[in-house]
């Protein structure tokens, strides 16, 4: 097998554990045999359409098998996997489509008009509809598509797969990584999380993210387990599933944890079957935490990013209550280092900033080498932009995030991709977004408004104004007039003054 990558992946499961049960949707049950004869049928007919080695495939839709079905096929015929944000608006979706180049678009039924929208003014050309029962459909072409290996030699170095992050400037970058990077991620998972052959891990936070797909989903699957995929996180079936499917692991949010402990079948749901619970996107409270250890069960929480495919650090349930707070060691294959602004070590309990070097961190940011040198060290080590403190006993607590970025029920918010929307409503003279605190979400956006003289813009217009141009997360809760916005000397603007006047609910 000349193919190194992950797209050979469902073809060495086929061949080790053919009968055991890969995928769950629904009713409906996949074996690894069945997962790799439909990854065949679908690498041969976007062969037979033209794809190759180096074009990039889109994803656009909701948790599904297709999912994982496209990434594989892209895999195995050397093309690059894009999944994509279904909260976007459609402008955020285009200027990513033309980013990447992608040139095909597989999509779900829900997002048809999205589709449509993005087929008619893109690189697109071809879109493939799933859940559509017509000639075009994606069931149509599988059913087109001659089962045959075409065996096309992919090396670790390839790029498997561009993911898009939200960019400081407003614009999103693509994180390029190549399959030696997921593969490495998904051994460091194998060994923190002690990953088994029988593990049944629920797959309900949106896998177009890197923590549901790389941190649960492929681990999982590369051991041999398998993955129920939900649509979505809903507390009721989730409760539902934990005894039906018998399920052990659990990726989620805070958000997601914490309504499953409100919900009134939670003090009588079966858990016997939970093993781990693995929370991220961002710290959880030290009251869902006690909800949790009421029934017995304890949190593996950690630190990562898109770039690094994306595990950094990993908190063991061992450590969740001593060490709470903390975002854990560094993975096995994944070196961290606390640095000064000259780049030499930091003492133990000194803020520095988070860099990180091991085969899980990204080749680059797409078509970006600028971006991508500026974000790496001379001596190749990534800089985070994170602050964190490490102890004497190499727990590193993060105490500030990267560049004021806001992160809302595990969604990643940069404001000045916000600030950029909202400074071209006409009475805007200047803007600023901050977070503030919320019990829901943890927090969420505040926009900090000076108006152009003369103009009296009202909240209701500039959230709607927002709401034309960007998904619904990122549209900020509230906005506040200011006159002006405080800046030092310099002119730069002082956020921690903003925090301080603004920042309460």
């Amino acid at each position: 097998m000349r193919d190194e990558g992950i797209g050979s992946w469902t073809a060495r499961r086929a061949r080790s554990s053919p009968e055991r049960v890969a995928v769950v949707h629904g009713d409906r049950e996949y074996t690894y045999a069945d997962l790799h004869g439909r990854v065949r049928r679908l690498a041969a007919a976007l062969r037979e359409r033209g794809v190759r080695r180096g074009d990039r495939v889109a994803y656009l839709g909701g948790n599904h098998p297709a999912l994982l079905e496209t990434l594989f096929a892209a895999g195995t015929l050397g093309a690059a996997f894009v999944p994509l944000n279904t909260r976007l608006a459609a402008p955020e979706l285009a200027y990513i489509i033309e980013d990447s180049g992608a040139s095909v678009l597989v999509y779900g039924a829900e997002q048809e008009g999205a589709a449509g929208e993005l087929h008619d003014r893109s690189t697109v050309r071809l879109a493939i509809p799933v859940g559509s029962g017509g000639a075009d459909g994606y069931e149509a072409l599988l059913a087109s598509g001659a089962p045959a290996d075409p065996d096309e030699p992919v090396g670790l170095d390839d790029t498997c797969m561009i993911m898009y992050t939200s960019g400081t400037t407003g614009r999103p970058k693509g994180a390029e990584l190549t399959h030696g990077n997921i593969t490495w991620n998904c051994v460091n998972v194998l060994i923190d999380v002690d990953v088994t052959a029988d593990e049944v891990t629920l797959v309900s936070a949106p896998m177009f993210h890197t923590a549901a797909l790389n941190m649960t989903c492929l681990p999982t699957l590369l051991k041999g387990g398998r993955v129920v995929i939900e649509p979505r996180f809903d507390p009721a079936r989730t409760i539902e599933l934990f005894a039906t499917r018998r399920i052990s692991w659990m990726f989620g949010v805070p958000a997601m944890f914490n309504a499953l402990a409100e919900h009134p079948g939670w003090p009588g749901a079966d858990l016997s079957s939970l093993r781990v619970l693995m929370a991220g996107g961002a710290p959880v409270p030290d009251s869902t935490i006690a909800a949790y250890q009421k029934r017995g069960l304890t949190f593996l929480q950690g630190y990562g990013m898109t770039e690094t495919s994306p595990g950094v650090l990993m908190l063991g349930a061992a450590d969740s209550v001593r060490k709470a707070g903390s975002a854990g060691r560094p993975s096995i294959f994944t070196d961290v280092r606390i640095v000064r602004p000259d780049l030499t070590e930091a003492a133990p309990g000194e803020p520095g900033e988070v860099v990180v070097q091991g085969p899980n961190v990204m080749r680059g940011y797409w078509g970006r080498p600028d971006d991508t040198a500026r974000a790496h060290t001379a001596d190749g080590w990534f800089r985070t932009g994170d602050v964190a403190t490490r102890d004497p006993e190499g727990f590193v607590t993060i105490v500030d995030r990267a560049k004021d970025m806001i992160i809302s029920g595990g969604e990643n918010i940069y404001p000045a991709e916000v600030e950029n929307v909202l400074h071209d409503h006409p009475d805007v003279l200047e803007c600023a977004v901050i977070a503030v605190p919320d019990e829901r979400w943890g927090e969420v956006g505040r926009a900090v408004v000076v108006a152009c003289p003369g103009s009296s813009p009202t909240e209701a217009e500039l959230l709607a104004h927002a709401g034309r141009r960007l998904a619904r997360y990122k549209i900020p809760k509230s906005v506040v007039f200011a006159d002006e916005l405080p800046r030092n000397a310099t002119g730069k603007l002082r956020k921690a003054d903003l925090r301080a006047a603004y920042g309460t609910p």
